[in-house]
């Protein structure tokens, strides 16, 4: 039933679903600067009742609204006019992205209520650590930092009306096909600012293989055959990408990158303000984002934790937007998982036991790998560690400082420390494609870069005297964590670092120089 749907945790699928019906029914108006909030509604209302709706700020003021039934889109689009062509001609797609200007601009200043805006982007790290300081533990630096980064309510439902708004493309070609977001925008840790990652999927053509069985005959389509199932999605990305470029209204910078391991299309999206990449579905990929979701969910210990610890791998140049030698955010977000499931009591299950839980409707099998989980979250005991993050932050720092990377590989579905199948500085397991390293790009340098920056935060936790701190108006705690450890902590580091190679520490100090000038500027991605 639907109460019982709304008091419990809902599963990945479940939430999915229902945001994608509720894109659907969406629609993104551009607004006149002067916009008096309640005539917008009152027009947008003679179309259907208008479910909810919120405004923002993308050069110039947006609307999102959403309809209560389909139906009322199309009542509105009727009503709605054709550019006039005075200087451009129009490509003459009708979408659900409008511009509403006022007939009768209102001269005299009347006395607006100004509109609230929703913010789409976080604020820069140095207003964080403001806020940081005022805070009185790091627990609560820790859920600071955790509200101002995460994605919000109305990001997410923009999310999905870029999914949705491509989707209306590709059911030109393919009237079957979704567009979904996979990645950072549905697994719970996404952070304000980050990319879209979309994929085109086919396969909502299971409802069809019941009606198969009827009949005296076997029927199926005539469709073109290719060699591989690689070309062909080469071609329909392709096509769809031309279209993007060609048709798609606020559609920039459009990139077909077909030659990839996994071929993608790269594009802004101007009306929702973000750059996404869309690729064809990839099944294990999704299983991803849907595991993070679930442990994510567990405990709001965990996404908090790693929320923080991103942010500060992000400060201190350890990861990085282009990619690289740098560890990823994903393997971090995979590393803090293997530290939770390390506790004493777990926070965290490891994947077998996620696996043994998994009933009939939870069994994928996904090109020979064994990909299945528990869904449903109620299935899932509470753990009964009780530790505090201001606890867990200074264990993970002490745990990876110290770990045996030359011996031992992180693997997620054992939740031990396994021997590392092969020499990788870093070895995690991919949870699905066991044979495959998802930290395979990281380098040595890079890796005792990441050790000895988790010693000295380790080190700065512990020595650490806040009262003295909040006297002499100093950062402390997380904050003094997220300030680049500058020249002046270069002496105290070598101390620190013996057992590290020399020639490693030689480039680790003047990354340190170099990353402390630019840090500051680009501190936190996604």
């Amino acid at each position: 039933t639907d109460a019982e749907v709304s008091t419990r945790k809902r599963t990945f699928a479940e939430v999915q679903t229902e945001r994608l019906d509720q894109a659907e029914r969406t629609v993104l108006i551009k607004c006149p600067s002067k916009l008096n909030e309640k005539k917008l509604l009152q027009y947008l209302s003679s179309h259907g009742n208008v479910k909810s709706h919120f405004f923002f700020e993308n050069r110039g003021i947006s609307a999102l609204i959403e309809f209560s039934e389909k139906s009322s889109i199309a009542s509105l689009q009727d009503a709605v006019g054709i550019p006039s062509a005075s200087e451009h001609h129009v490509v003459p797609f009708k979408s659900r992205l409008f511009t509403f200007t006022l007939k009768n601009p209102v001269s005299q200043h009347v006395e607006e209520t100004p509109l609230r805006l929703s913010p789409q982007c976080h604020i820069p790290v140095k207003d964080l650590i403001e806020k940081l300081c005022l805070a009185d533990s790091i627990s609560s630096q820790m859920y600071i930092l955790l509200n101002e980064y995460q994605l919000t309510e109305e990001n997410i439902r923009l999310r999905f009306l870029a999914c949705s708004l491509v989707r209306d493309f590709a059911r030109a070609y393919f009237p079957d096909s979704t567009v979904k977001p996979f990645g950072s925008s549905v697994n719970s840790f996404g952070k304000l600012g980050s990319d879209v990652d979309m994929f085109l999927d086919f396969r909502d053509t299971g409802k069809h293989a019941t009606k198969m069985k009827k009949g005296p005959f076997e029927m199926e389509y005539q469709m073109k055959r290719l060699p591989s199932e690689r070309l062909a999605t080469q071609r329909i990305l392709s096509v769809i990408g031309d279209c993007l470029d060609n048709f798609g209204p606020g559609c920039v910078n459009v990139q077909k990158i077909l030659n990839a391991r996994c071929p993608l299309v790269k594009f802004s999206h101007q009306p929702t303000g973000f750059q996404c990449d869309l690729s064809v579905s990839n099944s294990i990929a999704i299983r991803s984002s849907e595991l993070l979701y679930i442990y994510g969910c567990l405990d709001p210990r965990v996404r908090a934790l790693v929320f923080t610890i991103r942010c500060w791998a992000r400060v201190h140049g350890l990861t990085n937007s282009a990619p690289g030698n740098w560890i990823t955010n994903f393997s971090l977000t995979m590393m803090i998982m293997f530290f939770l499931q390390r506790r004493s009591p777990p926070i965290l299950p490891t994947l077998d036991q996620l696996k043994e839980l998994a009933d009939e409707k939870d069994k994928h099998i996904i090109g020979g790998y064994d990909c299945s989980f528990v869904s449903d979250l109620r299935k899932i005991k509470p753990t009964k560690n009780t530790e505090t993050l201001d606890m867990l932050l200074s264990e993970f720092f002490e745990y990876f400082g110290n770990f045996d990377f030359r011996k031992n590989s992180i693997n997620l579905r054992k939740g031990k420390e396994v021997n590392k199948p092969e020499s990788s500085p870093l070895y995690i397991w991919n949870p699905f494609e066991q044979d495959l390293n998802i930290s395979k790009n990281v380098n040595q340098p890079q890796l005792e870069k990441f050790i000895a920056m988790a010693r000295e935060s380790a080190w700065i936790l512990q020595k650490e005297d806040k009262t003295q701190q909040i006297i002499n108006k100093e950062p402390w705690g997380l904050a003094a964590l997220l300030i680049p450890f500058g020249k002046s902590n270069s002496s105290k580091m070598k101390n620190r670092m013996k057992g590290i190679g020399s020639e490693t520490i030689k480039s680790l100090l003047d990354s340190l120089k170099l990353n402390n000038a630019n840090s500051q500027q680009k501190a936190v991605g996604k």
